[in-house]
């Protein structure tokens, strides 16, 4: 995998878990908003809290929310990579098996980049 393929994997990882993380901020602010309103309107000791303590109540709701669903979001593309990624290495072992050789690395990694290779002048000749 070169630099660049592998600084746009980055940057694509960056921007799912940049946007659950926004989206999950919203939801877990939500919650913690309607939970102290519900809080307020149910409970007379929560009533007597100060606003800013109900405001780091609703904070935390925000943090555990944006950390869960950015959490969450980096795993679920990690795991899709990963599948993608043993799916070709296990294409690759069972092509260079079938010409007699051993999937080394270092073999891998020359099928990998032939096999791109072949697929650019592919698509150019489309």
């Amino acid at each position: 995998m070169s630099r660049a393929s592998r600084q746009e994997d980055i940057e694509e990882a960056y921007g799912i878990q940049a946007n659950a993380a926004v989206a999950g901020a919203a939801r877990g602010t939500a919650v913690g908003v309607g939970l102290a309103v519900i809080a307020h309107h149910l409970w007379p000791a929560f009533r007597r809290q100060t606003i800013s303590f109900k405001a780091f109540l609703i904070t935390g709701f925000t943090c555990t929310g944006l950390v869960f669903s950015a959490e969450r979001a980096l795993r679920e593309h990690e795991n899709i990579r990963r599948r993608e990624e043993n799916a070709l290495r296990r294409e690759a072992r069972l092509d260079l098996a079938r010409r007699g050789l051993v999937g080394t690395e270092t073999e891998i990694a020359n099928w990998k980049a032939a096999r791109r290779e072949a697929l650019e002048r592919q698509s150019q000749a489309e």
